[in-house]
């Protein structure tokens, strides 16, 4: 297959993929995968509703509920209801505070060993086509 033809989706996952287990063995270290920090990081934010984490997070709310589960499950997390019954909060615990705290460092060790396989300059510039990205897709997820 011609590379001007070759499969954006599949090019960014492959990539994805890669960059993923990258991260994934320097988190392991305390026992969180990437995809774990990150929704840990976002809950760090301040108490969301389900929806609201999974906006931020850039999941549906069942794939973000599946990953809750072993989080809400070591006490990282915590679930509350909101004036409505129906409404699931998610905060953050203690536990999870601490579990951040161990992290970053792991966290910016991958960040840093990225940079340095890819360049400071090309890593500014794929982070900036991504949130573009991110952005021009914004439409086609409200639309859903």
């Amino acid at each position: 297959m011609p590379p001007d033809t070759a499969c954006t989706c599949f090019r960014l996952r492959r990539a994805a993929r890669q960059a993923s287990q990258l991260y994934d063995r320097a988190l392991a270290a305390i026992g969180l995968s990437l995809n774990e920090y990150s929704i840990l990081r976002r809950a760090q934010k301040g108490t969301r509703t389900l929806g609201e984490l999974a906006e931020v997070c850039g999941m549906d709310r069942s794939t973000l509920t599946r990953n809750l589960r072993p989080l809400l499950a070591r006490g990282l997390l915590r679930e509350a209801r909101g004036e409505d019954a129906r409404q699931r909060l998610i905060q953050l615990t203690p536990k999870g505070e601490r579990a951040i705290a161990q992290a970053i460092p792991l966290w910016q060790q991958a960040q840093a060993q990225m940079t340095a396989l890819f360049g400071a300059g090309p890593m500014r510039r794929l982070n900036d086509d991504l949130d573009a990205l991110h952005a021009a897709l914004r439409p086609l997820r409200e639309a859903a």
